[in-house]
């Protein structure tokens, strides 16, 4: 007559122990919850989105970073033109220590090209001023390196006669490490071309 009382209370201590580790589950797991929600609704608060054209949404620090990304390789492209295309007997030698910071070797040797044509040995002889007029640059920034077209239009003075030409420009742009103050913006011009020089008529020039 014992052994009944004794699984009884078996039975229950066993059931006040599911009871008690159910209800501890229970608690870590809504402790666990309310916690990643409420990380969650920090990070939404912290976060913007927006709807691009094709309805996909984007995190507006993205969007930031993109818009930073391009005002900077801008104003690379700009810096560099300057540098490589805007040049007289005085300064070619600053200008181009300073332009081949931000290119690779392709710029290198586009630049040893035309110091082997004589192009610098003119600029000294009969004091020649090329000035850079207006840098104009396209970037595709989908995809790494960015490639970029770039029109320059620059003036040449030779003396009483001065010519305009617009020259046609492409390339990639690597991000790399920044290099204060010779490559503050971090960006690497890789595969330059020039791709065509055409002289542009006074009439053109009026008309723009």
């Amino acid at each position: 007559m014992k052994t009944p009382f004794k699984n009884i209370q078996q039975q229950l201590r066993l059931n006040r122990w599911v009871v008690l580790s159910v209800v501890i589950v229970s608690g870590l797991v809504c402790i666990i919850s309310v916690t990643i929600v409420a990380q969650m609704h920090r990070n939404i608060l912290n976060s913007a989105f927006v709807v691009n054209g094709s309805g996909d949404v984007i995190p507006l620090q993205w969007i930031h970073e993109r818009e930073n990304l391009e005002v900077e390789a801008l104003a690379h492209l700009e810096q560099f033109h300057r540098w490589f295309y805007e040049v007289d007997a005085a300064n070619y030698g600053r200008h181009m220590e300073k332009a081949l910071w931000l290119g690779d070797a392709s710029v290198d040797a586009l630049f040893r090209q035309k110091k082997s044509d004589g192009f610098y040995n003119r600029l000294m002889q009969y004091s020649l001023v090329q000035k850079v007029e207006r840098i104009d640059s396209k970037i595709d920034l989908a995809t790494e390196p960015y490639r970029f077209e770039t029109r320059t239009v620059f003036h040449i003075n030779r003396g009483s006669v001065t010519d305009t030409y617009e020259l046609s420009t492409s390339g990639k742009l690597m991000p790399v490490e920044r290099h204060f103050p010779h490559n503050p913006h971090g960006l690497l011009i890789m595969d330059f071309f020039e791709n065509s020089l055409r002289k542009i008529e006074n009439n053109e020039t009026t008309k723009k």
